[in-house]
């Protein structure tokens, strides 16, 4: 299993970057991209990141049981995965079991003040 990279970059970022990847033969890890620093913050809040946590390494599992690891109500638990499926950022079968396919997520969030 791999490791996510979740990153703050625009589309011109991200393409900008795997070309330069692709110019030199670095093959690239599983990556996921936000256009802003709130976007992420906004998503990724600490009951999505602790729902990210509880399925890394994991088979796939229901809503219920992932309530039952995480230690929350089946309802937040399911509007939480929903929104995290939605974007693509775990997977949810037609069964409605629920995998996020990484070991670990590696989260790249930084800024600088304009000079």
């Amino acid at each position: 299993m791999d490791t996510l990279t979740i990153r703050v970059e625009t589309e011109a970022e991200w393409s900008a970057r795997l070309l330069q990847a692709i110019e030199r033969g670095e093959p690239q890890p599983p990556g996921y991209s936000f256009q802003t620093d709130e976007d992420l913050l906004d998503t990724l809040n600490g009951n999505r990141f602790t729902i990210l946590k509880a399925l890394a390494g994991t088979d796939p599992i229901g809503v219920r049981e992932l309530a039952r690891r995480v230690g929350r109500d089946v309802r937040a638990v399911h509007a939480d995965a929903q929104r995290l499926a939605a974007i693509g950022l775990i997977d949810k079968s037609e069964n409605g079991k629920l995998h996020f396919p990484y070991e670990g997520v590696r989260i790249e969030l930084g800024w600088r003040v304009a000079a």
